[in-house]
């Protein structure tokens, strides 16, 4: 791990211990992955007016972010499953954002169950939820992420149905992974990975069931998420909930709008990270419209693309109160379980403070737009 100096060497780390059909699982995207490459690349139609001589010695990225103190202004984005990379998944991931002092966001789709993750975190912590056709099943979960101390709801508003994510159809990927006699000779190239898998216990959907394992679970979530899902059901939701909401999976303004006005206090500006529909736009090109449509009626949050510190200023710059991202940690988490998963947040906390430093900030709150510009080919 201390051989890995940035995430691009820990997605290296990753290729060479995790088995390629759950790596692909972490690092593929929808149909050509215009939109997965292009979260990325389009950080680069803009730069950052650094200013000079103002007295950097020491910088604080910490930030608050729906009423929570933390260290960066950086979330650990929902992501399904991470037990398919590492038996440690979602313990280890959860432990590190907590030491890391930032927000842990768990899935619906998790591994590790909402009480599991809570007893190993006691940093911020919020939860995760996709729409389910049973609304009893929906209540049940809120009502145990309330108990277990998680202090806000995300939920996913751009998955109706799966996109066609043709890596994963090409592998024939199945939760837990089936090494069908195609995918013996990769196991044996990563013993790590495999033995790993082999005796480790079965990887369930663990908020779902307790017992059954979730490759059983595969029909049942297809035939639950609910694309009948409209913004009269939001409210019963949100109602239910009757805490801090963030809505994920916006990228309209009139959505944004609808969002302010349904009553949730947070949007993250997401296409699912280029999971979903292709040639949806990048979230850091609509990031800027979004913000003029809510104002200061919610707090917005870039997902999506965020590979270096100075994609972390961009946004913020931009007007985003912070960024949130998943492949930088699921790459560590795939490499080397929790400590992969430290190195991947200890980069990030790295990379915003240096950058910060030679953008001359010494905190969050002095970044604005004078500090960005499109570049004179994109203006």
């Amino acid at each position: 791990m201390e051989n890995c100096v940035n995430l691009a060497d820990l997605r290296r780390a990753a290729i060479r211990r995790a088995h390629p059909i759950v790596f692909d699982y972490i690092d593929g995207g929808a149909d050509d992955e215009h939109t997965l490459a292009r979260n990325a690349t389009a950080f680069a139609d803009y730069e950052l007016m650094f200013r000079v001589l103002v007295g950097v010695e020491s910088v604080d990225p910490g930030t608050r972010i729906l009423g929570q103190q933390t260290t960066l202004p950086y979330i650990a984005s929902p992501a399904a499953g991470n037990r398919l990379f590492h038996t440690e998944g979602e313990l280890a991931v959860a432990r590190a954002s907590a030491e890391a002092g930032i927000i842990y966001c768990l899935s619906t789709l998790a591994s590790a169950s909402i009480e599991a993750v809570a007893e190993v975190s006691k940093g911020p912590k919020w939860f995760q939820l996709y729409v389910w056709k049973d609304r009893a099943l929906v209540k049940e979960m809120l009502d145990r992420a309330r108990a277990a101390g998680y202090q806000a709801l995300i939920l996913t508003v751009d998955f109706p149905i799966a996109g066609n994510r043709e890596r994963d159809l090409k592998n024939q990927l199945f939760i837990p992974p089936k090494i069908r006699p195609r995918h013996v000779w990769d196991a044996l190239k990563r013993p790590g990975w495999t033995v790993d898998y082999l005796f480790s216990p079965p990887i369930r959907y663990a908020n779902l069931s307790q017992d059954s394992p979730a490759i059983s679970l595969a029909d049942f979530v297809a035939a639950q998420l609910n694309a009948a899902f409209d913004w009269h059901d939001v409210e019963w939701l949100l109602g239910e909930w009757n805490g801090p909401s963030v809505i994920k999976g916006i990228v309209r303004t009139d959505d944004a709008r609808r969002a302010v006005a349904t009553g949730f206090n947070g949007i993250m500006v997401s296409n699912h990270g280029g999971r979903q529909l292709d040639f949806s736009p990048a979230p850091i090109d609509v990031l800027g419209s979004i913000i003029d449509e809510v104002g200061a009626a919610a707090e917005v949050i870039l997902d999506g693309g965020v590979r270096r510190g100075t994609d972390v200023l961009k946004a913020l710059a931009l007007g985003a109160r912070a960024v949130s991202a998943a492949r930088p940690y699921l790459y560590g988490l795939a490499a080397a379980g929790y400590p992969g998963v430290r190195r991947a947040l200890d980069l990030v906390d790295r990379s915003i403070r240096r950058d910060m430093a030679l953008l001359g900030v010494r905190s969050v709150a002095e970044i604005d737009s004078s500090f960005v510009r499109r570049t004179p080919r994109q203006a």
